[in-house]
């Protein structure tokens, strides 16, 4: 029998066993817009695979208000990711209400477009094509959804659409016809809330990304590039358009989806290593296959001050 000092000895290499295990558990929270959600998710899942003992934990919302998450109630998160890249320098270069910065670089790392999605059961579904969409929105008795611009980029972006649309077809008064069946009653802060009311026939089209389309295998318009923000080249086109909304009169630009790690992230160095594999082979394979359009080059804002393992995976962005 063995003397019985060996079993304290085996209980202490067990807790110390333990407290490595303990040590190397972390979380890593992501805050991302709501239309990132399955790819997020699919992605936080491949990196937990490859990191055992990591958890990703992400939120989604309008990007707004994930921002505001960061900046206004101060609530730590490791990652933000944005449905324009544009609410990363306006809310988190700028500095929180006591003027410190919250982030002092961004990369942009995907496209999307602007559509509208429907269901057979949709008023005018047999007849919508791209051509007399418009035309068939505006009808009386028809409901259209959409996410509400204060909040979320896909809300101002759906608003600067229809403004484009406007010039595009010549049709001065497009804009506030459709805008007509859709009050504020149909409006969530982001639009993938509203997804289940269009399969319960409670709207008949949706305004949305077309990444949401290709997500959830739903019918949708294939609008022109000249409106649908999708091509960087009509940049200065897109530039024409605005929005109003209670955080002032927003401009049209191409969609681009952008990402950062807040300067007071907990754990900055495995943030690091999620957004290299969000950028890498794996993950702008399942961002591809999510109906978003993977960027041939991230393009890095105030590059300088991007992480060295990330900075190399990018290129300036382009003034």
């Amino acid at each position: 029998m063995p003397p019985m000092k060996s079993f304290p000895l085996t209980l202490s290499a067990l807790a110390l066993a333990a407290a490595c295990t303990t040590a190397q558990a972390e979380t890593l929270t992501v805050f991302a817009a709501g239309t990132l959600g399955k790819t997020f998710t699919t992605l936080a899942r491949g990196f937990e695979k490859l990191h055992p003992g990591v958890t990703v934990q992400p939120q989604f919302g309008g990007s707004v208000k994930m921002v505001k998450q960061v900046t206004v109630l101060h609530q730590p998160a490791d990652v933000v990711a944005v449905a324009d890249y544009s609410v990363i320098p306006k809310y988190m270069f700028k500095g929180d209400e006591s003027g410190k910065p919250t982030a002092d670089w961004s990369i942009g790392f995907l496209g999307n477009a602007i559509t509208f999605i429907y269901t057979p059961k949709s008023k005018g579904a047999k007849e919508i094509n791209a051509d007399n969409w418009w035309k068939i929105l505006s009808e009386p008795g028809v409901q259209i959804g959409r996410s509400n611009p204060n909040t979320d980029p896909s809300g101002y972006q759906t608003l600067q659409m229809l403004d484009l649309a406007s010039r595009y077809y010549k049709q001065p008064d497009l804009e506030s016809r459709v805008l007509a069946n859709s009050p504020d009653t149909n409006m969530r802060d982001t639009e993938t809330d509203l997804i289940s009311a269009l399969e319960l026939g409670q709207i008949d089209y949706l305004a949305i990304y077309h990444s949401d389309a290709v997500q959830h295998h739903m019918k949708s318009l294939d609008l022109p590039p000249q409106i649908n923000l999708s091509d960087p080249k009509f940049d200065a086109d897109y530039a024409k358009a605005t929005a109003k909304t209670k955080n002032g009169e927003l401009t049209g630009r191409p969609i681009i989806y952008a990402v950062t790690i807040p300067t007071d992230a907990p754990h900055p160095k495995l943030a690091q290593e999620f957004i290299a594999y969000v950028l890498g082979p794996a993950g702008q394979k399942v961002i591809a296959a999510n109906g978003f359009i993977p960027l041939k080059q991230p393009y890095a804002m105030h590059r300088d001050k991007v992480p060295p393992t990330l900075r190399k995976l990018t290129v300036a962005w382009p003034r």
